[in-house]
């Protein structure tokens, strides 16, 4: 269960001195010169790291971030230091992390939730192990873990090794129906987070097991949810970035800290006059299609758009019984088969892309 706890915020500048960075203490001098070493001879996340270290040891107030495009075309942004660090402050006080936990990085270092991973270590005094990002994460199998985070990906290839971690966050893509089974029956502690790179890694969470799980998102502390005219989620949270911030996910409130998604708005489908929205439709049909999947509109000369199915891999018949939790507007009049999905780097479904495949 997430825990409130207070603590003092530190400035960007200082490295916690109980940080420790594959089993060796470093200060700032120290992290200059094995940035230094990562950027000339590392592998290839090894400079990515070196990379970042070099770009938060530097005298700039701020790093560039590359975003994922969650609320408009990815682009290169500058996000403060001193709000990663009230970030990863946050994140400690939520997971009670303290000086000496230790941490688990198989993330890149490109995106916002690796660096975050990075921050929060030498920020909170953490002892965080390096490994390469791989789908299949190798790690100390002799040690357990306070805290890790992760792709689904990874955490379904990883699932009989869970137990090495006691708390996990999973983001960066949809946790699929079989994942979410799989975990009910572990003891680590699972999490899904709602943010993005804008919002400085995550802003919420919601417990996917144990006796306080929910579909709930809830808001971490000084971080204020509203909605706009279209439904969508309004952040404000002043410790991070000065103005709110609008995005494309649309959502139902249950208390000024509570909200559940329904979907994205630029995924919704204008179907004959009805709006159908994506990730709901997917919600219905996860466990009766065993391949990757999306649900899609394409235009049409009645309905305006109608709805169609996309599955990644070797065309095969489809049972109709698929479709059997579906509302007669929410059945797909069409199905599409696409050998390989366009994909970010985590995994996330680039769909827009994807549907250009269809008109080759």
């Amino acid at each position: 269960m997430i825990t409130a706890v207070k603590t003092k915020v530190p400035t960007y500048d200082k490295i916690h001195l109980k940080f420790k960075l594959n089993g060796r203490y470093y200060d700032t001098e120290s992290l200059k010169e094995v940035a230094y070493c990562f950027i000339k001879e590392g592998e290839p996340h090894q400079k990515t790291l070196g990379d970042f270290l070099q770009a938060w040891l530097d005298n700039n107030d701020y790093v560039e971030v590359q975003t994922s495009g969650s609320i408009g075309v990815p682009k290169m942004i500058k996000i403060k230091k001193q709000a990663m660090v009230n970030s990863a402050i946050a994140t400690g006080n939520a997971f009670n992390l303290r000086p000496g936990d230790s941490l688990l990085h198989c993330l890149p270092f490109n995106f916002i939730s690796g660096r975050m991973m990075l921050v929060r270590a030498m920020i909170l005094g953490l002892e965080l192990d390096v490994v390469p990002p791989r789908a299949t994460p190798v790690f100390d199998e002799t040690k357990t873990y306070d805290f890790s985070a992760m792709i689904p990906l990874q955490a379904e290839n990883l699932l009989p090794k869970l137990h090495h971690f006691k708390s996990l966050i999973i983001g960066g893509a949809a946790v699929s129906h079989q994942l979410l089974e799989d975990i009910q029956n572990i003891d680590t502690q699972c999490y899904s987070t709602y943010g993005m790179t804008e919002t400085v890694s995550h802003i919420a969470f919601k417990p996917l097991n144990g006796p306080d799980k929910s579909d709930w998102y809830k808001a971490m502390p000084n971080v204020n949810i509203s909605l706009n005219d279209k439904d969508c989620i309004v952040i404000d949270a002043k410790y991070l970035f000065d103005e709110p911030l609008e995005t494309n996910d649309v959502a139902v409130l249950q208390s000024e800290n509570e909200f559940k998604l329904v979907g994205r708005i630029d995924n919704v489908i204008n179907s004959g006059g009805l709006k159908l929205f994506a990730e709901q439709i997917e919600k219905h049909l996860t466990g009766d299609i065993s391949n990757r999947f999306f649900v899609a509109g394409e235009p049409d000369d009645k309905l305006g758009e109608r709805l169609i199915l996309v599955i990644e891999g070797e065309e095969t018949p489809i049972d109709v019984s698929s479709f059997k939790g579906l509302q007669k507007n929410e059945k797909p009049k069409a199905v599409y088969f696409v050998p390989k999905f366009i994909e970010t780097p985590n995994r996330k479904i680039q769909r827009k892309k994807t549907l250009e495949l269809l008109k080759k």
